[in-house]
């Protein structure tokens, strides 16, 4: 079976080693019909398993990456398989009810009823303001912490191919009252949760849940003979790299892609992705950096960033521990950036209002491709940004209201307090460009996936500032997650020194305080 799925990557062509540029690819999981029901079906050999890695997580924690050093499952008839036997690392808060693959292995078929996953290390980050008005960065790590791993049923593999959903639930395992407390990471602790279940795979995805990919970042290492075949290296950073197998035919469409035409041809049935459209932004670019905007300063064209992702000599520089990245957050200089609006949604010209993004409406929060040149580390000049491009991020909100526009159904969305817009809206050193930086009108049209009910959703889309109210176009409603008992982001300690300070910094009008814990 196949279907259209959606991704972002960005590649480099191996007859130009030096390119590096933003994709966004649509792309379609190749399985079989494996069978769950009750009766016993007949095992005859091996089947090719695709697991994908999901989150379940309300906007509490900004990054959570773990190194996987094997994942094995263990069969009713006293069989263990080994998945995974090198170490593989996921950033989960990037696929916060989304989803990508992680493996394609082959599997012998047989009922699995439990799985054990062991780990090379483990870290999470959440992001507010400290008691003294500038940016906090908490960063809690672990090694040789024992996971687990819930299956709400066993789960029969047979047929051709198949595919697992293995979801962090971040709620469960990153557990702490809030951002900043006294004494330092105080109520804090790290136990990595999963659920693993079979994903069934529609022939056409629409979603996470039935094989939909979106916002897939990478590094195209090989293409096939026949051009049709891609190898995509996936930057985790802080646990270096992995690879996976995704496949262009005919029907792909390139957006901005100028040059990879060539990228057409059959569709390979091997558990790979199919890739439906690609956007490049930025062709030249030797760097690129994805994440949530931190600050934008007012007195000089500068911003942070937090790179969940980071490429180009950004991730050489972070993995080698090189000085300079403020834990995985540089500074761009945007005085010459152009200005983007990813082309993942086709809708824009259809909303309400008139969809911008640019140097005076950005706010701190949106979630932006950067690309740039080579990268400027310390001292008072900044790394000059290229092109930065708005993409699609996940927000956890309660539903206060709805209403209609046009051809809209508009939720009026609440953001908890520990959320990055209401956290880094009013700064030392930035305008205050939001009107009510905790609230998000969320538009949804009849092409929107609903896949949640109740009133705290997860909303998926591109979030604009349309003169200091927020607003997103929605792709996709899931459930959504509580938030933390005891939980208020606000409610910081007064005292006017950081502790247990692993790097503090300012550059310009932007305070840095990194407060990190490893165990």
């Amino acid at each position: 079976m196949f279907g259209a799925i959606s991704l972002r990557v960005s590649f480099s062509r191996l007859s130009s080693p030096a390119l590096i540029a933003i994709l966004v690819i649509a792309a379609g999981i190749a399985t079989g019909c494996g069978s769950n029901g009750s009766s016993t079906p007949t095992f005859i050999g091996n089947t090719k398993v695709t697991v994908m890695v999901t989150s379940t997580a309300n906007d509490q924690v900004t990054n959570f990456n773990l190194q996987f050093k094997t994942l094995t499952l263990n069969s009713q008839s006293g069989k263990t398989v080994t998945l995974l036997s090198s170490p593989q690392p996921s950033e989960f808060m990037h696929v916060n009810g989304g989803t990508e693959p992680l493996m394609t292995v082959s599997v012998p078929q047989d009922i699995y009823s439990s799985a054990m996953v062991t780990l090379g290390g483990a870290e999470f980050v959440c992001i507010a303001q400290d008691p003294t008005g500038g940016l906090l960065f908490s960063h809690y790590s672990i090694v040789n912490q024992d996971p687990v791993v819930n299956f709400a049923s066993p789960i029969t593999v047979t047929g051709s191919s198949m595919a697992l959903s293995l979801n962090l639930q971040v709620s469960s395992s990153a557990v702490f009252p809030s951002c900043y407390s006294e004494p330092i990471f105080s109520g804090y602790s790290l136990s990595p949760t999963f659920s693993l279940t079979p994903l069934l795979v529609s022939p056409s995805p629409t979603n996470a849940g039935n094989g939909l990919v979106t916002g897939l970042e990478g590094t195209i290492t090989a293409v096939g003979t026949t051009d049709s075949g891609l190898t995509l290296t996936i930057p985790e950073v802080s646990f270096g790299t992995r690879t996976i197998q995704a496949n262009a035919n005919s029907a792909t469409v390139f957006q901005g892609a100028s040059g990879l035409s060539g990228l057409d041809g059959a569709l390979q049935i091997d558990g790979s992705l199919l890739a439906t459209r690609m956007e490049v932004e930025n062709p030249s670019a030797l760097n690129i950096s994805t994440g949530p905007l931190t600050s934008v300063d007012t007195l000089v064209p500068v911003l942070m960033q937090y790179g969940r992702t980071q490429m180009g000599s950004l991730l050489t520089d972070w993995v080698n521990g090189q000085p300079g990245q403020y834990d995985k957050s540089p500074y761009f200089d945007f005085s010459n950036a152009a200005f983007q609006i990813s082309g993942q949604f086709t809708n824009l010209q259809s909303l309400p209002f008139v969809p911008s993004f640019n140097a005076s409406n950005m706010v701190a929060g949106q979630n932006v491709d950067i690309t740039s040149g080579p990268m400027i580390l310390g001292g008072t000049t900044y790394t000059s940004a290229n092109t930065i491009t708005l993409i699609p991020q996940t927000i956890n909100g309660t539903v206060e209201g709805v209403s209609s526009s046009g051809s809209f159904t508009v939720y009026t969305v609440s953001l908890a307090n520990y959320d990055l817009f209401p956290q880094l809206a009013v700064q030392q050193g930035q305008t205050t460009l939001l009107n009510n930086p905790s609230q998000v009108q969320v538009y949804v049209d009849r092409n929107t996936q609903s896949l949640g009910a109740g009133s705290t959703l997860r909303f998926y889309g591109l979030v604009f500032n349309d003169n200091g109210t927020l607003r997103m176009d929605c792709g996709q409603v899931s459930d959504g997650v509580s938030t933390p008992a005891g939980s208020n982001a606000s409610q910081q300690s007064a005292a006017g020194e950081p502790h247990a300070v692993s790097h503090t910094g300012s550059r310009g009008m932007l305070p840095v305080t990194i407060i990190t814990r490893s165990n």
